[in-house]
């Protein structure tokens, strides 16, 4: 009697599935910390931003003896641009100066679109170089 040897490849519909769920199981667990490494990063490019705005009000005030007290859009003089990031299409922050006068400012990365929820809210620096944000913790918000 011989008995027909029959060789199997592949695998079968259970142990695809199982290797399904636990892929499953894996993005759950990973797209949230994503998500927050990816606002972090969107973050972190509106601080930038910031600070060289900061920058060129200082650089500006030392040319003309004030402060720039608009965003754009009058005959003062404006800001060199009012969203973060500055290049590309997708922007996540808008960029303002506010209580400017001759010896004082405050500049505002106000979150937009997928940012608008974001747990910092509107980070904002002054003219003595104060940190701040809106919500959160202004020392996770801003970095220590």
């Amino acid at each position: 009697m011989m008995k027909s040897m029959r060789r199997t490849c592949g695998f079968t519909l259970i142990e695809l599935m199982i290797v399904v769920v636990i892929l499953g199981i894996l993005a759950t667990i990973a797209y949230p910390s994503y998500l927050e490494y990816v606002n972090e990063a969107r973050r972190s490019e509106a601080r930038s931003n910031l600070l060289e705005l900061a920058q060129f009000m200082e650089r500006y005030h030392a040319a003309n003896g004030r402060y720039v007290t608009t965003a754009g859009g009058s005959a003062a003089p404006a800001l060199p641009y009012t969203q973060s990031p500055k290049d590309g299409s997708s922007k996540f922050y808008n960029l303002s100066v506010v209580n400017a006068g001759n010896n004082q400012f405050q500049l505002n990365a106000a979150p937009i679109g997928v940012m608008a929820g974001d747990r910092c809210g509107t980070l904002t620096f002054n003219h003595q170089g104060v940190k701040g944000s809106t919500r959160g913790d202004r020392s996770e918000c801003w970095g220590r």
